[in-house]
């Protein structure tokens, strides 16, 4: 099938450990708090983060991939860099190393002020807005198209910096739910004319799509292969 060789790598998503701020009930959206150590993982996000780094291998294993393919790319977030760490140390990859990239697109979806240290039960908020129209931003925040647009330069920076490597995506629930979105439709939409990544993302980044990227939803520490 096309999907699988349009594509110059394999991409498997995962979702940080269970956090602090997740234990706390907090939304932690910016980039000058999520980096805070403060909001790393909880104890069970560490072991979430190890056993989905134990599935990863399996799932390698498998496919017969070896560990040399391996490219783990991460959200600059504390959550995310922890969770990337405990996977690099569970395939018995140096963090500080050639094969794990922090790229700060794949940071998590920023909610805007009135949300910021809040409590996460005002995330429904967000979904409802995103569902009647994902190109509104919540006040000060991104939508769920300025998300899929930086997430479209994610891709298209692995696809140019990479070439026939398993590649692992740690990031958030929203960015990757949205990821998953437009990497569905891509796939959906085999007969599109565009040969570039950027100008097929851009052709599915449309309401009808991005309103409904809340089916793809992720549990922490959940590991998906997606292409």
């Amino acid at each position: 099938m096309e999907e699988t060789t349009f594509f110059r790598n394999r991409y498997w998503i995962l979702r940080h450990g269970k956090s602090i701020p997740n234990e706390r009930g907090l939304i932690v959206s910016s980039l000058e708090n999520g980096v805070l150590s403060q909001y790393q993982l909880a104890s069970e996000g560490v072991e979430q983060a190890q056993l989905a780094g134990e599935l990863f291998v399996k799932q390698l294993e498998e496919r017969n991939i070896p560990l040399e393919s391996v490219r783990i790319c991460y959200s600059p977030f504390a959550r995310t860099s922890h969770t990337a760490k405990v996977v690099a140390s569970v395939l018995n990859l140096p963090f500080e190393g050639p094969q794990c990239k922090v790229i700060e697109d794949l940071r998590e979806r920023y909610f805007g002020p009135l949300f910021e240290l809040k409590s996460h039960d005002k995330y429904p908020e967000i979904w409802a807005l995103d569902e009647k129209d994902p190109f509104m931003q919540p006040e000060g925040g991104e939508s769920a198209n300025d998300v899929a647009t930086r997430l479209a330069t994610a891709m298209a920076t692995m696809e140019s910096e990479f070439q026939g490597c398993a590649v692992l995506i740690v990031s958030h629930g929203d960015p990757l739910q949205i990821l998953q979105t437009i990497l569905n439709a891509v796939k959906q939409h085999n007969g599109s004319t565009c040969n570039d990544l950027s100008s097929r993302i851009q052709a599915v980044k449309i309401p009808s799509i991005l309103s409904q990227h809340r089916k793809f939803a992720l549990l922490t520490g959940e590991l998906r292969l997606v292409i």
